[in-house]
């Protein structure tokens, strides 16, 4: 005897039971019934009132027990509606991060599932993270720096992010489902999605390559379930269905609900309706009027289905199967395929022929109201979600096994936060160098060490029911560990001449203002100064002669009480026989030589102050010039009168006094020339000035022809 399979679709408003008998390669519908609720004990897919639920099921497993005997298990469905949809977006620093593997990777994708489940419990209150299952998520993008990117795996950069869409269900959701079915005397035989139930029947593995959207449009939901690469990448849920028509209708034509539904679907199999209004009056309606008045609800849920869409899948897939009674919505395939930007054939209704594996009998039901559950009765058999138990660090932990099993997936259902299992980076260490902030980042922290079974094992890793695993967090990362060689670099020595006497020369290191070695182990708040020998000023402060350094400011005294600078300066510098200044570049072999200028004689520094000590006047005498002179200034240091050869030091207080000049006699001459008085003696003489006899008190000026004549002795 062929293997029967009782299955149950309990939805918002009705209970559907079916009997199917599976057959060698095929199966085959052997009955079908559906009841309706008495009272709201469903809302969004959840049973809310479990004693209610469980009548309606109670009734209709009477119904088929009488045709077929008892029914102990049954297949069922959690329903689409219920499923939760987040996108979420997480970032870590990865600067000080070595490249990243497939574990990092990883680890930042269940990062981001991880804050999905918070930011979904969040939106409930008195629920906790660990109160959904997660039923599959997908990477949306990878981003590097704020760029999008496809892998990053091996990459380097300062931030990397990664955002996700993941779908959890609430574990509310099964075990009210359990409740209400051991309330009817069944046991749960199996266990599916109700999107996964329609996409198995509707579109096959080999299909599922390609980008396919399934929305199962009901009475007050409508579940949709992505499909691409293969599986199920996204499911998402619109509060929009069949409901909304049918009250438009209601609402345009003044029916009650059931004669609204009963016009809308007419419409969807006429060219004209019939209806009877509340006042009684009978109303013929053309389809294209009954559609252009409900025009705008028809949009609206197109428009809702149609925003999910891309929700979920970032872009219009390449088509879209409708399935469920709301899917017979006049007009609403059009008008889908309008606003996602596809062509008409590609938005197509499904119904229970579309079914290839399924018989065709004479009491199978027509359309897609029936897809989902005989495709629940199909699913369920074929590919059974099942609950798996691990121990993860000595507590036991019950999984919704919906998909292939891992490590990360323990470790989230363990609520266990990502986030705190990689060790933090070492503090880091802030310091100045030279005067500029400088951070020496603290050293990596390490990763978490994860075992299953007691074996080393990676995220990524399968389980299976019954594993055990342990998982310590990594360890924080140690502070800074840096001498100030390792942070500076080499630092050569070189060496120099000066005056003769060799100096072997290298850099000089002080931290916090004192002098330390290279190999010196730098502390938070550290002040360091990295002194280079680049100039001759530099190498005359490394040696410890600032004095002389000083020595090269210019000579300055103070005159009449005014400072007064010099020309020259208190040393000369040379290196290597050329005139140098302190800021010259200096190298190795370089030869400095200084010469100490001070004291300078008084001459000269009268002579740069254009002063003269003399007052002085150039005359001819006896065909020479001579040059007559006398002093017309003083110059005093601490009282002392000074001579003009006398010696001035840096600093002197020197003070001037101007001597009254009488003018210049012909006599003054005599004090500047030599005359031989032993071979003039009693011989007489002549004077003249510029030819013309005269005295020795005539006064003379500068150019004159002075002459002294001497007449010839008397012979005898």
């Amino acid at each position: 005897m062929n293997e029967r399979i009782f299955a149950l679709d309990i939805g918002t408003r009705s209970v559907v039971g079916i009997i199917l008998e599976k057959k060698a390669t095929s199966y085959q519908v052997i009955d079908i019934i559906s009841k309706e609720h008495d009272e709201r004990s469903m809302v969004d897919g959840q049973i809310h009132d479990v004693l209610s639920v469980s009548k309606v099921i109670s009734s209709v497993k009477e119904s088929l027990e009488e045709k077929h005997g008892p029914l102990h298990k049954v297949c069922v469905a959690a329903a689409g509606r219920a499923l939760k949809t987040k996108r979420t977006r997480v970032e870590v620093d990865i600067e000080s991060q070595p490249l990243m593997n497939q574990d990092d990777v990883t680890h930042l994708e269940l990062s981001a599932v991880q804050q999905a489940q918070y930011d979904l419990a969040k939106q409930e209150e008195d629920t906790q993270s660990t109160h959904y299952y997660c039923v599959g998520y997908s990477v949306i993008h990878y981003h590097l720096d704020g760029e999008d990117i496809g892998s990053l795996i091996d990459q380097q950069g300062k931030i990397a992010s990664a955002e996700i869409i993941a779908t959890f269900l609430p574990k509310v959701v099964v075990e009210s489902l359990i409740s209400a079915l051991q309330r009817s005397g069944l046991e749960m035989e199996a266990l599916t999605l109700e999107p996964i139930a329609a996409i198995d029947v509707l579109i096959p593995a080999s299909m599922r390559r390609l980008n396919v959207a399934l929305v199962d449009i009901g009475a007050g939901t409508s579940d949709i379930a992505i499909t691409e690469l293969g599986t199920v990448t996204a499911y998402g849920m619109v509060p929009n269905a069949g409901d909304e028509i049918t009250e438009a209708i209601s609402d345009q034509y003044l029916l009650d609900f059931p004669l609204a539904e009963k016009a809308k679907r007419d419409l969807s199999t006429q060219d004209a309706i019939t209806v009877t209004d509340i006042l009684g009056f009978e109303t013929d309606v053309p389809y294209e009027e009954a559609v252009g008045s409900i025009h705008e609800s028809i949009k609206n849920l197109s428009n809702a289905i149609h925003e999910e869409i891309l929700s979920l899948n970032n872009k219009p897939p390449k088509a879209v199967m409708l399935v469920g009674g709301g899917s017979l919505t006049p007009e609403l395939p059009k008008q889908l395929a309008e606003s996602l930007g596809l062509p008409e054939n590609r938005v197509a209704i499904r119904g229970i022929d579309a079914i290839q594996s399924l018989e065709k009998t004479d009491n199978l039901p027509e359309g897609p109201a029936f897809v989902t559950p005989i495709g629940i009765a199909i699913a369920a058999k074929q590919n059974p979600v099942h609950y798996i138990s691990v121990q993860v660090n000595e507590r036991t932990v019950r999984l919704f096994d919906m998909k292939t099993l891992t490590v990360g997936d323990c470790l989230l259902a363990a609520g266990i936060e990502m986030k705190k299992l990689y060790g933090k980076p070492g503090m880091a260490y802030m310091i100045k160098l030279n005067g500029k902030d400088m951070t020496l980042p603290g050293n990596y922290g390490t990763a978490p060490t994860i075992e299953l079974n007691g074996k080393p094992c990676s995220l990524n890793e399968t389980i299976q029911n019954g594993d055990v695993m342990n998982v310590s967090k990594g360890e924080d990362g140690a502070p800074p560990e840096f001498t100030l060689e390792e942070l500076i670099g080499d630092m050569p020595s070189f060496s120099v001449l000066w005056n003769e006497e060799r100096y072997d020369l290298q850099p000089k290191l002080l931290v916090n203002g004192v002098e330390a070695p290279s190999d010196y182990q730098i502390k938070d708040n550290d002040q360091i100064e990295f002194q280079s020998i680049k100039t001759i000023h530099d190498f005359f402060e490394s040696i410890d002669e600032k004095g002389i350094i000083n020595q090269f400011s210019p000579f300055t005294i103070y005159l009449n009480n005014r400072k007064q600078k010099m020309k020259d300066q208190k040393v000369s510098l040379m290196k290597n026989n050329d005139k140098a200044k302190l800021d010259d570049p200096l190298h190795h072999g370089d030869q400095i030589t200084t010469e100490n200028l001070t004291p300078l004689p008084l001459a000269k520094l009268m002579n740069q102050f254009d002063l003269s000590f003399y007052y002085t006047i150039t005359v001819i005498f006896n065909n020479e010039y001579i040059t007559l002179s006398k002093p017309q200034i003083k110059v005093f240091r601490d009282g002392e009168s000074l001579t003009e050869d006398d010696l001035i030091y840096p600093d002197n207080q020197l003070l001037t006094e101007e001597v009254s000049v009488e003018p210049f006699i012909f006599q003054d001459v005599f004090r500047f020339v030599d005359i031989d008085i032993q071979a003039t003696q009693g011989r007489r003489f002549r004077i003249t000035k510029n030819g013309e006899e005269t005295t020795f008190f005539e006064q003379i000026s500068p150019g004159d022809k002075l002459e002294l004549e001497w007449e010839k002795s008397s012979q005898y």
